[in-house]
C-alpha cells in the first residue's frame, strides 16, 4: 500500500497499477487503504478511465464498500478532468456528507476550467462549513478578478472583513549559513536589501535579453500593467532567490520554503 501511494503521489500511476496487479498475483488481498491509494494515483495521473475501472472492481470484485474517502478520490479525478458537471452530480449524490475539502477540490478545478457560475456555487457550501478559512475566499476572488469582475471581488473581500477572515500574507524563506531569512512581496525589512535588489535588476536585465516577457495575467490586482509588472518582479520567491544567489557560493542549491508551496 505505501509503495502504490508513493508511485501514485508522484505521478507513477501506471507503475502504481503494475504494482496493484503483482500484489494480486503474489496473492496479497487488498483493503480499503489499497483503493484509496488506487483512486488517488489514477487522479494525480489522469487515468480516468482506470479509475472507474477500480471504483467498480472494489465493490464487484473484492467486497469493500466505498468511503466518503473513496468518493473523494473519484470527485478529485473528475474535476482535474474537467467534467466538473460530473464531479459535482456525485458530490449530490454520494451517500456520504460532502464535507469542506470535497468542495475544496472542485472550486480549485472550476478556476482552472474558468467555471465561474460553478464556482460560486460551489464556494458557497465551502462557506457554510467551512466560514474561517481564508484560502477559499481568495480563490473565489481570483477567479472574479480574472475575468476583471471588481465589483465581485469587492464583494468576496467585504464578506471576509464582515466575517472576521484574515488572509496571511504570502512569504517566502530560504536557509543561510544555519539562519532562515524571511521575505514578503516587496519586502525591504532585510539588511542586505542594496544588494538583493541589485540582483534582481541584474536577473531581470538577463531574462528580457533572453526575450522573457512577464505574464501579468497572474496579478489578480485591478492596477496598471507597470504595477503588475513590479508586482510580479519583486515577489517573496524571488527576493529569497537573489539572496541565495549572493549568499552561497556558486553551483549550491538552493531551496525555497513558501507558506503556500515548496520550491
Amino acid at each position: 500500500n505505501a509503495m502504490i501511494a508513493a508511485y501514485g503521489q508522484n505521478g507513477f500511476g501506471t507503475e502504481a497499477l503494475d504494482l496493484y496487479r503483482q500484489m494480486q498475483l503474489e496473492g496479497i488481498k487488498p483493503d480499503k487503504i489499497t483503493f484509496i491509494n488506487i483512486l488517488s494515483g489514477c487522479s494525480h495521473a489522469g487515468l480516468q478511465d482506470a479509475g472507474w475501472h477500480y471504483f467498480i472492481s472494489m465493490s464487484k470484485d473484492h467486497g469493500i464498500a466505498p468511503t466518503a474517502e473513496h468518493y473523494g478520490c473519484m470527485i478529485d479525478l473528475l474535476a482535474r478532468a474537467g467534467q466538473l458537471e460530473e464531479a459535482e452530480d456525485m458530490i449530490n449524490k454520494m451517500p456520504f456528507q460532502p464535507n469542506a475539502m470535497v468542495w475544496r477540490n472542485l472550486l480549485s478545478a472550476c478556476k482552472v476550467h474558468c467555471d465561474l457560475e460553478r464556482g460560486a456555487r460551489v464556494a458557497q457550501h465551502i462557506f457554510e462549513l467551512d466560514p474561517k478559512n481564508a484560502a477559499r475566499y481568495v480563490l473565489l476572488s481570483n477567479m472574479y478578478a480574472a475575468l476583471g469582475r471588481w465589483d465581485d471581488v469587492t464583494k468576496v473581500r467585504k464578506s471576509m472583513k464582515d466575517r472576521g477572515v484574515k488572509k496571511d500574507p504570502g512569504c517566502s524563506f530560504i536557509e543561510v549559513q544555519k539562519r532562515v531569512h524571511e521575505f514578503t512581496v516587496g519586502d525591504t525589512s532585510h539588511p542586505n536589501k542594496v544588494e538583493i535588489y541589485a540582483e534582481l535588476q541584474r536577473l531581470n536585465i538577463q531574462m528580457e535579453e533572453a526575450g522573457y516577457v512577464p505574464d501579468t495575467r497572474a496579478v489578480l490586482h485591478d492596477v496598471g500593467e507597470m504595477e503588475k509588472e513590479h508586482m510580479l518582479g519583486y515577489h517573496s520567491e524571488r527576493l529569497a532567490i537573489a539572496f541565495g544567489l549572493i549568499s552561497t557560493a556558486c553551483g549550491t542549491s538552493l531551496c525555497i520554503i513558501n507558506n503556500l508551496r515548496v520550491w
